[in-house]
């Protein structure tokens, strides 16, 4: 059985906007990139820390299932992260690393999420402990929109850092059928 492709073009558009985000934020001074600027996480790097904290708790609560896909073990060595501001990774380039990583592995889940595994549901208990049953297509569509909320403010951040994106869309990565 194959992945649902709407999961795996996600998935790509996800590793695709990571590396221009990263590309781009790498352009500017460390100093630049720890700055508090007022957003949510405070800076460009405590956003993208964000980034890679909740995924990696997402991802760790997918692989918690009894039917979770082999590919999920690779986290089995990585703590679940207490804190949603966390910095684990203090510099771009560390952070950088984390996220090719986890973005590779986010291709290889993606292509696990067959419609029989979207037609569940997962159990799991937030990070204040509070439990819920949810579908994992609604977990799995919100683990990839939590990412692209982010990556917004962050190109926003960047804008104001005088830094341009450029295309930030989807449709980028939607091959034209005509």
């Amino acid at each position: 059985m194959t992945g649902d492709t709407r999961f795996t073009l996600l998935a790509s558009y996800n590793r695709w906007m990571n590396r221009r985000l990263y590309d781009t934020a790498a352009t500017l001074p460390h100093e630049a990139l720890v700055a508090d600027r007022g957003a949510f996480f405070g800076s460009i790097l405590g956003t993208l820390n964000h980034l890679v904290v909740t995924d990696t708790i997402w991802l760790k609560r997918f692989a918690s299932a009894p039917e979770a896909p082999g590919v999920l073990t690779a986290l089995d060595d990585t703590p679940m992260p207490t804190a949603l501001d966390a910095i684990p990774y203090p510099t771009l380039p560390l952070l950088r690393e984390r996220r090719e990583w986890m973005d590779a592995l986010i291709l290889q889940w993606a292509a696990t999420l067959t419609a029989e595994r979207l037609g569940g549901s997962l159990t799991y208990a937030n990070t204040k402990g509070t439990a819920f049953t949810r579908s994992v297509l609604g977990l799995a569509t919100h683990l990839f929109n939590h990412q692209t909320h982010h990556r917004g403010q962050v190109t926003t951040l960047l804008s104001q850092a005088g830094v341009d994106m450029g295309v930030t869309d989807l449709l980028a990565l939607v091959p034209d059928e005509g």
